[in-house]
């Protein structure tokens, strides 16, 4: 995806009545101002000391687009880096919507500052010909395609960790259930403002009646995206990860919580689940903040401090 500097954003239409045609259009036009320079206002600037690129993936059936986060001489010529570096497969949020160039900011802080790899899937974004189990199986294959090429990617497989926000914390968190039944060894999992309840009870939340409305009309949006992602005759519980047979064993967990977020109880409720099944979980909720807080760092004070506490637990997990 090219960079505009002029990218006007558009008005947000009715979920309700959004037809497939509109739901393009508006996507092309939001996804131009999530990559513009104008958008930067609110996204933030990247790291001037990163690496920015998109990559063309070839995985299984097709080709997907990929924006790799490195850091630049100026870091690797000052830690004199001799190994590989460790990998985090990041996956933006939006569902029906968004790109990775919306998450530059903290992606390339994190390159930079730990130092790694980070691989943020342009994953297929969900449509009427587009389900859950596309942008799902974009996630896995990308990790399993660095994994598979680590020394060409300089990265080291022993050392991973997956990144999601929103939505692609949903697709973040699946993918860390399909690597601990594949035998596939993670070091962390960090999950923003996540979903993980795709199911008929998606909305059976105090959180979702409270913010139904307010800061942001979430709940007709949820309702279109739980329409487009399990379209009928597909099993919502095996894209719902609060719903899976056995949490024990997964990666250490960051979970990450805006308070005034129709989401937040999908969090809440996540973080439980993996405590009671032992698997470390850490819960850090934000007092105030908003959903995707995290990328707009231009007008959410705590985006920055959300930003240090990932840095911090992924330093532990990749690097001490």
């Amino acid at each position: 995806m090219s960079e505009s500097a002029d990218a006007a954003r558009p008005q947000e239409p009715d979920f309700t009545t959004i037809t497939p045609e509109e739901l393009i259009t508006y996507r092309d036009a939001e996804n131009r101002f999530r990559a513009s320079t104008a958008a930067r206002k609110f996204l933030g600037e990247p790291d001037p000391d990163a690496m920015i690129e998109w990559q063309d993936m070839a995985l299984p059936g097709r080709n997907l687009p990929v924006r790799v986060y490195r850091p630049g001489p100026a870091i690797t010529g000052k830690l004199a880096l001799r190994h590989a570096l460790p990998l985090v497969i990041h996956v933006h949020g939006g569902g029906f919507v968004g790109t990775a160039m919306q998450c530059d900011w903290t992606n390339s802080h994190l390159a930079v500052r730990l130092p790694a790899v980070v691989v943020s899937v342009e994953h297929r974004l969900v449509a009427p010909d587009s389900p859950l189990s596309n942008a799902a199986a974009d996630a896995w294959d990308v990790l399993c395609h660095v994994i598979e090429r680590a020394d060409q990617w300089g990265v080291d497989p022993t050392r991973i960790a997956l990144f999601g926000e929103s939505f692609g914390a949903l697709l973040s968190a699946l993918s860390a259930i399909r690597a601990k039944e594949s035998g596939l060894a993670l070091k962390a999992q960090v999950l923003v403002n996540p979903v993980t309840d795709v199911t008929e009870t998606m909305y059976d939340y105090p959180s979702i009646a409270e913010y139904a409305y307010n800061p942001t009309c979430a709940l007709p949006l949820l309702k279109f995206l739980q329409r487009l992602a399990v379209p009928p005759g597909s099993d919502a519980r095996a894209y719902s990860p609060l719903y899976a047979s056995d949490l024990s064993d997964l990666p250490p967990a960051l979970v990450v919580v805006p308070t005034q977020d129709a989401l937040a109880d999908h969090g809440r409720r996540y973080a439980e689940r993996l405590r009671e099944a032992e698997t470390s979980v850490r819960l850090s909720e934000y007092p105030g903040a908003k959903h995707a807080f995290l990328t707009l760092p231009g007008v959410e004070l705590q985006a920055k401090t959300a930003q240090g506490e990932i840095l911090n637990f992924l330093t532990r997990a990749l690097v001490e």
